[in-house]
């Protein structure tokens, strides 16, 4: 890492970034001074701190930098402070940085940013170039109000793990969290799914879930979504559908043994839009937040919305 930049041109102003962090994540003060000294050393302005809070999960904070008119909005904590940033960033252009800082850090694993060492990451953005990925609107029971996500949406059984999962344990185990919370849903009644892609004649099954991927891998390194990729303008779709004593065996074959055309408890499916609709209600998430129950599903990829400031190397 430089450690003595030639100052900046008298004549150009020196670059900002704004830092909103989730103080419940965060490492302490040693991350912020040390965000500083890298500012410093390459030759950016003193930064704009900004902390979400219970009540403004970053969505407020982002607008804010972005009034600010900063080079870059840095977006440090978990998969809900990167998507409630994003959702501001998204269409306008302004570079989005992250750094990792949760428990999942989806979007960060499927892009190959370091999730081990805040400081490393940080300077990886500061000292990165822009490149574009898609983003995914979802609107949840007809509502009018979109919300966005960058991973992984899904209704049902996944959605009952994230609302299941203990925090407490989380905390101490990290995702392996999600692996209790698994094995306490597992026994539970399909609902019927009527499944439309890209407004064609719906797919009609009995399911436990139904996902929607922007990226390939979930908790635990899993690759789901097999052939997903960030900036296609695709999203992939899979339906569990696990059927009699052995239906869960079926599902974990099917997920692993990657789109085996036979097994009818996994199925995939891909385009630019899907709606989804239920008997009844089922949990709900986006990008491993847990937002409630709904009916109704309806989630359309924006192609390369979104601009992330990466290192060169990790942007590739």
């Amino acid at each position: 890492m430089p450690e003595n930049n030639p100052a900046p041109d008298s004549n150009t102003q020196a670059k900002r970034a704004a830092v909103i962090i989730n103080p419940m994540k965060s490492p302490g003060e040693a991350f912020r001074a040390a965000f500083y000294r890298l500012c410093e050393n390459e030759g950016w302005a003193e930064p704009l701190w900004l902390e979400t809070t219970a009540e403004d999960t970053g969505l407020g904070q982002a607008r804010q930098a972005q009034e600010a008119g900063v080079d870059v909005v840095v977006a440090a904590g978990g998969d809900g402070t990167v998507r409630c940033v994003a959702e501001v960033l998204a269409g306008t252009g302004t570079p989005m940085g992250i750094v990792p800082l949760g428990t999942g850090n989806l979007l960060a694993r499927n892009l190959g940013i370091d999730i081990t060492d805040p400081v490393a990451a940080s300077h990886d953005v500061l000292t990165g170039t822009d490149t574009k990925v898609d983003v995914v609107k979802a609107s949840l029971d007809h509502a009018e109000v979109q919300q966005l996500f960058l991973v992984m949406a899904g209704l049902g059984y996944d959605a009952a793990i994230m609302a299941n999962t203990v925090d407490e344990l989380k905390d101490r185990v990290g995702w392996l969290a999600y692996v209790d919370a698994g094995i306490r849903r597992l026994p539970g009644r399909p609902v019927k799914a009527s499944i439309s892609i890209d407004g064609q004649h719906p797919v009609r099954r009995r399911i436990r879930s139904v996902m929607i991927g922007n990226c390939g891998k979930i908790m635990g390194g899993v690759e789901i979504f097999p052939d997903a990729k960030v900036d296609d303008g695709i999203l992939d779709v899979v339906i569990l559908a696990p059927v009699g004593r052995l239906g869960w065996l079926n599902v974990l074959a099917g997920v692993f043994g990657r789109k085996n055309s036979k097994n009818q408890s996994v199925e995939y499916f891909a385009g630019k839009s899907a709606e989804i609709d239920l008997d009844h209600e089922q949990e709900f998430q986006l990008d491993g937040d847990h937002l409630g129950k709904a009916k109704h599903l309806k989630v359309t990829a924006e192609h390369e919305a979104l601009t992330l400031r990466m290192t060169a190397a990790k942007a590739a």
